[in-house]
């Protein structure tokens, strides 16, 4: 259920008491003051309940409103009223409470969320932009990689590169040919592939991958 407005919990219970409570409740309601604040007799004669809650609303705050009626209904004998109104008080309180809660739980669920797609966006990018090693070093590699033919074994071994594949680069007259040839064709195959390859240089050419990854 929504919670109610303190006006409303305020003309409520003024609306169930009879006309001679009421009348005390006026009674005993100009002589309350909050500070420097204070209900005049101007201001409640001819005043229906609801206009008497706007006053007390208007002069007080609701909390202050609220709580005074409570003291109130409690001094001229409508304990019962009283004590329903201050559970009334209590119950919109805890609505209020777990509204709040709820709408920080849902911002917080929202704030994770952003986070979490932000950081795909950043590990993507970071991904998709940063140059791979076999790329940025692809003159280096074509001309000073010697074992080309041990690669070729691993990477079809690895399925990079198929048996048709294979005999054709096997059958280049110079490692510089077939590494180049490998950047032609096998190494289109994207991200995975040069992978792949740089896994394999790193094992088979081990100094030559120091010395780049050094400069």
């Amino acid at each position: 259920m929504a919670p109610q407005t303190p006006k409303r919990l305020l003309s409520n219970v003024l609306e169930d008491l009879t006309k001679s409570d009421m009348e005390k409740f006026r009674h005993e309601l100009q002589d309350r003051r909050s500070g420097t604040r204070r209900v005049r007799r101007n201001q409640l004669e001819g005043k229906s309940i609801l206009e008497v809650s706007d006053v007390m609303i208007q002069v007080f705050t609701e909390k202050e409103a609220l709580k005074m009626a409570v003291d109130i209904l409690r001094d001229i004998g409508c304990c019962q009223d009283a004590d329903v109104l201050a559970e009334q008080i209590r119950l919109n309180s805890s609505s209020d409470e777990g509204s709040a809660n709820a709408a920080s739980s849902d911002a917080e669920h929202c704030y994770k969320e952003m986070h979490i797609r932000l950081f795909k966006y950043i590990y993507i990018f970071y991904v998709f932009s940063e140059e791979h090693f076999v790329d940025k070093h692809r003159d280096q590699l074509i001309q000073r990689v010697s074992n080309v033919s041990a690669i070729l074994d691993q990477l079809l071994k690895e399925k990079v590169i198929t048996d048709e594949i294979y005999d054709d680069i096997r059958s280049k007259p110079t490692s510089v040919a077939k590494m180049r040839e490998i950047y032609t064709g096998p190494m289109k195959g994207g991200k995975c592939c040069k992978d792949v390859l740089y896994k394999i240089l790193k094992n088979l050419e081990p100094f030559l991958i120091a010395d780049l990854e050094g400069n």
